[in-house]
């Protein structure tokens, strides 16, 4: 049987989810670092592919072993900082290796008690970014995943197509929920490391005050202008992007109780859902590569 004419495409491995926690104990007050770091190589891979020849391949378990030296030789500040040191150390180490993809996840605490020792996890929201780096270039994109928010009143919706399917109404005053998923792309890499931390709480409240203070006519019309709040605020940052699932709220039917809901009592729908997602970008942004992949 002759075989199907066929090639060896896009491809990347790596160590998924090592978790880590840091603790710094130089002090009486520990400091906590809670972090999910998810690795993806690429290169000069074929043999391992198309013959099981191992030669060019760094073991995944190498990699998760790295994150683990690397957080007791260098800390773990800021998710940034320690995504750019793992992803030059694989690039650098390997022949093999010409193009790293760092993804972390990190997880709030904060100090609770008077002993400097306990902690309480923040949230539900957790704090991304993901780095990409070859020879070539270095593309940082920090994001917030999981950020919940909640209008109770000021959103609207209303003038849309209707075909013979349409059943929803029109409504002038409803809940606008969503848990947002926002990322942001670095045009400019901050030199000091605190400006990742300045970046993100910059961008975090302007996230929450562009929602808060949109009236919103669509979900649509607010992702536009919270992108729009981060890039207006930070010149450092090209591109946004969000992606907003609509937390629908509908009103119970209370008229066989004998009660009457004027917009009192609602459900809240888990599925399915709307879900809307965007880009917002500065006209003179540089070229994204594989920053977004």
């Amino acid at each position: 049987m002759t075989g199907t004419s066929v090639r060896l495409g896009a491809n990347r491995y790596g160590k998924a989810e090592t978790r880590v926690v840091a603790l710094r104990r130089d002090s009486d007050r520990h400091e906590i670092t809670d972090v999910n770091v998810s690795i993806a190589l690429s290169g000069e891979l074929a043999a391992t592919h198309l013959t099981g020849d191992n030669a060019a391949v760094l073991p995944t378990d190498t990699q998760k072993n790295t994150v683990y030296a690397f957080a007791k030789k260098y800390g773990i500040d800021q998710p940034e900082t320690f995504a750019l040191l793992l992803a030059e150390r694989f690039v650098a180490g390997q022949p093999t290796i010409t193009h790293a993809r760092v993804a972390i996840e990190s997880y709030g605490w904060q100090r609770v008690g008077a002993t400097g020792h306990s902690f309480a996890r923040t949230g539900p929201e957790v704090r991304t970014c993901v780095v990409h780096h070859d020879a070539e270039a270095t593309h940082v994109v920090s994001g917030v995943s999981d950020l919940v928010l909640l209008n109770s009143t000021d959103s609207e919706f209303w003038g849309y197509l209707v075909d013979e399917y349409t059943t929803l109404a029109e409504t002038t005053d409803r809940i606008l929920a969503t848990a947002v998923t926002a990322s942001w792309r670095h045009a400019d890499l901050p030199a000091d490391p605190a400006g990742w931390e300045k970046s993100y709480t910059t961008a975090k409240q302007d996230l929450i005050d562009a929602f808060a203070e949109t009236y919103s006519y669509s979900l649509q019309q607010t992702l536009y202008a919270m992108g729009q709040r981060v890039l207006d605020n930070q010149p450092g940052v090209c591109e946004a992007r969000l992606s907003l699932p609509n937390k629908h709220h509908f009103p119970v039917d209370l008229t066989p109780f004998g009660l009457d809901n004027d917009g009192e009592v609602f459900f809240a729908a888990d599925r399915p859902y709307g879900l809307i997602e965007g880009t917002v970008i500065r006209d003179d942004a540089p070229a994204a590569g594989q920053a977004w992949e």
